[in-house]
């Protein structure tokens, strides 16, 4: 299990084929990515079909604190699978949360319906 860890990393194969090594025969990967479109929609203007190194700034508790992540297309994303011999057996895009707060559902996507 592998939950919004990938973004962090700028080789997705090397990684991948360390899973796929010590993973048992038969056995399963499972992991969830952040959207592709999460980083073109909060920052217009880069190719959307490009790998894209990104650092959002923050603060964590006064703080000042920067994180690096790397946005993928979908299609580079299951090329790496790929070459790391992976079989995908779906993709889910699951809708978010009806508990969600108001406040952080973008406006065009709040009347939708999974």
């Amino acid at each position: 299990m592998a939950s919004l860890i990938l973004h962090y990393l700028e080789d997705w194969v090397e990684p991948l084929l360390e899973i796929r090594r010590v993973l048992r025969s038969g056995g399963l990967l499972v992991l969830s990515v952040n959207h592709p479109i999460l980083y073109p929609w909060n920052h217009p203007g880069p190719d959307y079909f490009r790998v894209t190194r990104y650092t959002d700034e923050m603060d964590s508790g006064g703080v000042p604190a920067s994180l690096t992540y790397w946005r993928r297309p979908l299609h580079d994303m299951s090329a790496a699978f790929g070459m790391a011999e992976f079989r995908i057996e779906s993709i889910v895009k699951p809708p978010y949360s009806k508990g969600a707060p108001e406040r952080i559902i973008p406006e065009n996507l709040k009347d939708s319906d999974a």
